[in-house]
């Protein structure tokens, strides 16, 4: 009988130490500094938008939380060292879209799955906008669409980054409503904005952002369903090609293991700073909008995004072979 006790009791302690470690974990989290891992190079796209986010968590947290870009190979490079990382909260990779729908369809051999992350939360997205140059004669989007059919061979059309979300909402764009566009692609925003400005190309699909919010390209619409209160004279895309959407979006996920406790911890005080009015007003200036998602809603949209994308990638890899 005191056998069996004792057995028991081992059970019982056994049950308690299993189930210790997630809860106390997650009531302590973090115990030590947290690293964001992003593609991002310094300062580009939504770099400035992360950081804010990033700061403010770690003032929340009371522990450091940085932000280590890891550009390279398309974001193999930053989401590998995450996947690989020790599954305790203390590597969160603060991805983009293109991670989850252009990743794995152009690089078919990854030694990780994109969708072994685990989703924690929704941060924010940038909506994008079709611009030209304020030396061509055009005021509206089916005016860009009929010059760009009268142009022998197609219209120069400004892409930064082959294969990443601008080229993708191009490519949707022109199957839906047929512009006749020859892309040129660009590493980055910098140079093709400055190619547009200058007139050597005549548009540009790019962030809402530098110098398409400053004034210095002719805004023809942004790529939202619905239009944006800062610009309520700019139409959607949606308006002449009906349910058109794309954003660049940003997102926190996990390694695969992560605690569920914790990926909660970690959504509810993002939502919090993603709540408060100084980074509320923070975000507006550089036109980012955000909206809460718990860890499975962001799940649901990040499998909705892939639906989406992925037969545009599949189209545009296959044409480049």
């Amino acid at each position: 009988m005191r056998t069996l006790r004792i057995a028991t009791g081992l059970s019982a302690l056994m049950f308690l130490l299993a189930h210790l470690p997630t809860s106390a974990l997650a009531r302590d989290y973090p115990a030590a500094p947290v690293k964001f891992i992003t593609q991002l190079a310094a300062g580009s796209g939504t770099d400035p938008a992360m950081r804010i986010v990033i700061d403010e968590l770690s003032k929340r947290w009371g522990q450091q939380a940085v932000l280590v870009n890891q550009p390279g190979a398309g974001g193999a490079v930053a989401a590998r060292v995450v996947a690989t990382a020790p599954p305790d909260g203390s590597t969160l990779f603060m991805a983009i879209a293109s991670t989850f729908f252009a990743l794995p369809e152009l690089q078919p051999n990854l030694p990780f799955n994109v969708n072994d992350f685990v989703s924690v939360g929704f941060v924010g997205e940038v909506p994008l906008a079709i611009a030209v140059t304020p030396a061509l004669p055009i005021k509206s989007l089916p005016e860009l669409v009929t010059y760009s059919k009268e142009q022998s061979g197609g219209m120069n059309f400004a892409v930064p980054v082959r294969g990443g979300l601008t080229h993708l909402a191009i490519e949707l764009w022109r199957s839906r409503a047929g512009p006749n566009l020859t892309n040129i692609y660009y590493p980055g925003s910098a140079q093709a904005m400055s190619d547009v400005i200058s007139g050597r190309v005549p548009a540009i699909i790019d962030g809402l952002a530098g110098p398409i919010v400053k004034g210095q390209l002719n805004v023809l619409a942004i790529t939202l369903k619905s239009r944006v209160a800062a610009y309520p004279d700019t139409p959607t895309l949606a308006e002449t090609a009906p349910g058109f959407a794309a954003t660049g979006w940003f997102a926190v996920v996990a390694p695969r293991g992560t605690p569920d406790a914790v990926v909660k911890q970690i959504n509810e005080d993002l939502q919090a700073v993603l709540a408060d009015n100084s980074v509320k007003e923070r975000f507006a200036a550089l036109n980012v909008l955000t909206r809460p998602m718990a860890p499975e809603a962001l799940e649901a949209f990040i499998r909705s995004e892939q639906q989406l994308w992925r037969p545009i990638v599949k189209r545009i890899s296959s044409e480049q072979q």
